[in-house]
């Protein structure tokens, strides 16, 4: 399944809407994920333009996601004074070997609707209401995972499941309880979950700088199998 439909289902934006050969995404201040354009063919220079236009409709700043190798568009917007921000990868291995054989008891397990301490992590973090709002706005089978440390409550995290596919977001641990496992313990109690809803594939996102996030990753199994980033307007450019 294309990872790119597994985001939108998984982490979607307010609406859609087609322009030209661009899907644009209203995000509500929910971030770049939900908020950039995207198009899967060579575009002209006055489609891009169509895109921009009809952001600015939406109160939105040009932003637009290059999915994979488009080095066509990464060019024309590079000429138009977009820079890249944010490369991403989306990792990926067969639910049950992330699993494993689960987290420790009450280190980490689903809960829905998510807790109060689960929205003060979050916001610890920088992800806020309009950011958790989305978790609110997702069809399918979807859960929270609560993990702790040191009988404290230290990470939380959101996964959603499209097709056969989980896809875990908005994963994030207290500052003062990292490097106690809180991550690979969520990432598992979220694969299990999966597997009780049928699921077979497990998928997550990280920030290509983020080097130990994805050695956690690497080391439940997950490798990359496809990548984006975005393209903002740079300061002081057209």
């Amino acid at each position: 399944m294309n990872p790119f439909d597994i985001i939108d289902a998984t982490w979607p934006p307010i609406a859609f809407q087609q322009v030209g050969p661009f899907r644009l995404r209203e995000g509500g201040q929910g971030g770049q994920r939900v908020s950039a354009a995207t198009c899967a063919r060579p575009v002209t220079e006055s489609e891009i333009a169509g895109a921009e236009d009809a952001m600015a409709s939406l109160g939105q700043a040009g932003l637009f996601m290059v999915q994979g190798a488009q080095p066509g568009l990464d060019d024309q917007l590079d000429r138009r004074g977009y820079r890249i921000k944010d490369p991403t990868i989306v990792m990926t291995a067969p639910i049950a070997e992330v699993a494993g054989v689960g987290p420790p008891l009450v280190s980490a397990y689903p809960v829905w609707p998510a807790l109060a301490i689960q929205y003060e992590i979050w916001e610890q973090g920088g992800i806020g209401p309009a950011r958790t709002d989305i978790m609110q706005r997702a069809r399918g089978p979807k859960t929270t995972i609560l993990g702790r440390s040191n009988d404290t409550p230290a990470g939380t995290a959101y996964a959603a499941i499209h097709g056969d596919t989980v896809m875990m977001h908005a994963v994030e641990v207290a500052p003062k309880l990292r490097r106690l496992g809180t991550a690979v313990n969520m990432t598992r109690a979220a694969a299990t979950w999966g597997i009780s809803q049928g699921a077979s594939q497990f998928a997550v996102l990280t920030v290509s700088e983020n080097l130990p996030a994805q050695a956690v990753y690497s080391s439940l199994g997950l490798r990359p199998v496809e990548h984006y980033h975005y393209r903002v307007k740079s300061l002081g450019k057209g």
